[in-house]
């Protein structure tokens, strides 16, 4: 049976599906169909949610509602993007350090140690000083402290695998390094990496909101959810809505793929698989 037989019989996973997939079509359908996030009417705003508006209007009287529609693409964007470039770089290194060792593999990881070290939002912030404020600015940043993290996973399952039988049998038989990386050691690790890259969706998409709350990512009057929040910190008690609104955006997404990422650790993780 399949992963994905295997996860339809899962409710929580079906749920986390189904929401991630709606999202996803509404990031990609919603923002041609929907009003403008740009449009401003002074005279309609800080309206509460209303039959003409469903989530209300914010301090411009732009439709919240269209800019959470056109915000679930930036959000969605940065998640998956953020973590492809994590992914790639982690894995590249980790793969160097996990089947070569020696002094490179003490190097790299001392490096990822450092970088583990901090916080996951000072990292990132620190990436983005060298960086402009801008909408791809949080990916880069995001994707970028995420290497460490990829890089370790990575490694360890090479480790473990890099003297196995099946390894040492193709070696013999003449495989060169890079055969004997991406067409053995990296399918027989790849059940951990899934689990973890779509785990790290979700906090990568916190992450990224959490940039652009604090002034570092996206600039208004660019609809992306966090930058939505920190317009509305000063509006929290006139119009909740405006901080309501996005906040569940964020939740309910983050959630959905984390559901998503918990099945796959049930079938894909041996060492919960049969528990």
């Amino acid at each position: 049976m399949t992963v994905l037989k295997k996860l339809l019989r899962n409710p929580s996973a079906v749920a986390g599906l189904f929401i991630l997939l709606l999202l996803i079509i509404i990031s990609i359908v919603g923002p041609f169909v929907v009003q403008s996030p740009y449009e401003q009417d002074t005279a309609m705003k800080l309206l509460p949610p209303s039959g003409e508006h469903w989530f209300g209007t914010d301090d411009f009287g732009r439709d919240v509602f269209s800019r959470i529609v056109t915000g679930a693409h930036y959000s969605l964007t940065a998640g998956f993007i953020s973590v492809i470039l994590g992914l790639t770089g982690g894995l590249m290194l980790g793969a160097f350090a996990g089947y070569y060792g020696g002094i490179a593999d003490q190097v790299i990881m001392m490096l990822c140690n450092i970088l583990l070290s901090f916080p996951s939002v000072l990292l990132a912030m620190a990436i983005v000083m060298v960086m402009e404020p801008g909408i791809y600015t949080p990916m880069v940043a995001v994707g970028v402290s995420s290497i460490p993290v990829f890089a370790r996973l990575v490694r360890a399952q090479f480790m473990s695998l890099r003297e196995s039988c099946f390894v040492e049998a193709v070696r013999s038989s003449g495989a060169g390094d890079m055969r004997i990386i991406f067409r053995h050691l990296l399918p027989n690790s790849i059940g951990p990496i899934i689990i973890q890259a779509t785990l790290r969706i979700g906090s990568s998409i916190l992450l990224a909101a959490t940039l652009s709350f604090l002034g570092l990512g996206a600039q208004p009057p660019t609809p992306e959810w966090g930058s939505m929040l920190s317009a509305a910190r000063n509006y929290i008690w006139t119009a909740p809505h405006l901080a309501i609104v996005p906040g569940m955006a964020i939740t309910v997404t983050v959630i959905s793929v984390n559901l998503i990422g918990d099945a796959l650790r049930d079938y894909l993780d041996p060492r919960t698989r049969n528990m």
